[in-house]
């Protein structure tokens, strides 16, 4: 005996359910969408029959058309690296010096070096080479180790303070307030000088200051505070400094200086892709 009903205020037969005075409607899906749904069921058994889509133990049900995802990016890769015309090999063989002279080589390598320095470099010196304290701006032309295409090969080659490579680019600055090599006295005195030489708040030189930067600065910075690359000193006569440029922080670097590193990337990138980072950092703006 059914217990279907025709509800009085729809005029729609109930199902025959009832929860606290609630009836369920008999409401059908309406056929268009019935069929689209068998349809893609349809489609979905289609699908795993024509394409790569059941797993096995150790594989998956390899499709009767026999597509293959892996396939397809490999015959990319191999259109990718033949369109490329062999200038990988030619910026493999040709010193970097050379490749910002050749305007295909220079082209190329330097679109390279673009999408390998937003990898490798951007967490540090910033999506624009801005930088930022500690890190290098490498837009201008303040360089710690030289500009030239030929020094920032090296610096990128062998990195900064690399204990792994013998060549790293590597100096050090003394503590001098915290190894007692200067007083306080003295350390404030130096810092007014070095302040004064690019007009920072509070710099005030001094015969005694003078002296001092002479004894103890002059020798990695020069002696009027130019900088010295080789050696990879600072110039502090300009406004461009790496860490804070106060007096208080000009302090705090004598008293007990904060050393940067950079990795070693020849090693971890190789050679051609060091190459196309030194072209795009030296095209930059501020490449000697």
């Amino acid at each position: 005996m059914s217990n279907k009903e025709i509800d009085d205020l729809s005029g729609t037969e109930t199902t025959g359910h009832e929860w606290d005075g609630i009836k369920e409607l008999n409401t059908p899906l309406p056929r268009w969408w019935l069929w689209t749904f068998y349809g893609t069921v349809v489609f979905a058994l289609g699908y795993t029959i024509a394409y790569p889509a059941w797993p096995l133990i150790s594989s998956a049900t390899p499709g009767v058309l026999g597509f293959s995802s892996r396939a397809n990016l490999d015959a990319d890769l191999a259109a990718a690296k033949a369109a490329q015309g062999g200038v990988i090999e030619k910026i493999a063989a040709t010193p970097v010096a050379e490749i910002v002279k050749d305007d295909e080589l220079n082209r190329f390598a330097t679109a390279g070096g673009k999408s390998l320095f937003k990898v490798y470099c951007t967490q540090c010196h910033g999506t624009g080479a801005m930088g930022g304290v500690g890190y290098p701006n490498l837009n201008d032309d303040d360089w710690l180790w030289g500009g030239s295409i030929d020094q920032i090969y090296t610096t990128l080659t062998h990195g900064v303070r690399h204990e792994a490579d013998a060549d790293t680019r590597f100096n050090i600055m003394p503590n001098f307030g915290a190894d007692g090599i200067l007083t306080t006295e003295q350390i404030d005195q130096v810092a007014k000088q070095v302040a004064s030489l690019s007009g920072v708040e509070g710099g005030a030189a001094s015969p005694e200051g003078q002296q001092l930067f002479l004894d103890n600065c002059a020798a990695c910075h020069g002696d009027a505070g130019q900088g010295n690359p080789d050696l990879g000193g600072p110039a502090l006569s300009d406004r461009v400094w790496l860490y804070t440029g106060t007096l208080e922080g000009i302090k705090a670097q004598l008293v007990k200086p904060t050393h940067g590193v950079m990795p070693a990337w020849g090693v971890r990138l190789g050679d051609v892709a060091v190459k196309e980072l030194a072209v795009y950092v030296h095209g930059l703006g501020g490449g000697q």
